[in-house]
């Protein structure tokens, strides 16, 4: 009797770590042919963070919400969180808090690999808030950005892709400080491929 049940409980547990194991494998494989159709939805963002011992810290959250206005072409509305403290300890110590809200409108306009990989060109405009402490001071900074950005999204199954935001081709800061003289700058990237991962923001993004 003995025998059997123990019999029984591992053809038991092959059956299901078979059945598991196609379960995967079926997901992966209808990565191929993923389309961004007109009603679809995504939720795409990630998150970093960084220490360096008994000098400094940050992080950042980044979430975007989009929506498939037509095939391949999306709007969408996405929120920067962040923070950081440098020099901590000494009386040079400096914080930054910021708070961002912004829309962007994104044409995915190249697919490869059975459509697994897609690439996009987005426009996104934002406000943020800047409040930085130095020396027990508070100032605060309101900024506007407006930006085009290239990037990728690759899709290792048919909800989830891996995201990459490589480089932005044009850029457009203002800040306007509460102590201090406003500023806003300009910047035009026409060689993008020159290094293209120098500074990429990697996330996760899911479908549905």
């Amino acid at each position: 009797m003995k025998t059997k049940i123990t019999t029984l409980v591992a053809l038991f547990t092959f059956c299901f770590a078979n059945a598991q194991q196609k379960e995967v494998e079926e997901e992966i494989s209808t990565a191929k042919g993923v389309r961004f159709e007109k009603g679809s939805m995504f939720i795409e963002g990630g998150v970093s963070v960084s220490t360096v011992k008994d000098n400094s810290n940050a992080f950042a959250i980044n979430p975007q919400f989009g929506y498939l206005i037509a095939d391949n072409i999306a709007i969408g509305f996405d929120l920067d969180v962040s923070g950081s403290t440098t020099s901590k300890g000494t009386p040079a110590e400096t914080k930054n808090n910021q708070f961002g809200v912004g829309a962007f409108a994104r044409y995915y306009f190249l697919e490869l690999d059975s459509r697994r990989l897609k690439v996009y060109g987005e426009a996104g405009l934002g406000y943020s808030h800047v409040k930085t402490e130095v020396l027990n001071v508070e100032n605060t900074t309101n900024g506007i950005k407006a930006n085009i950005t290239v990037g990728l999204n690759y899709f290792f199954t048919k909800k989830w892709a891996a995201t990459f935001a490589l480089a932005d081709i044009l850029t457009y800061n203002n800040a306007n400080p509460e102590n201090g003289t406003s500023t806003s700058s300009f910047n035009l990237n026409i060689n993008l491929f020159n290094n293209i991962f120098a500074q990429p923001k990697f996330g996760l993004l899911y479908k549905f």
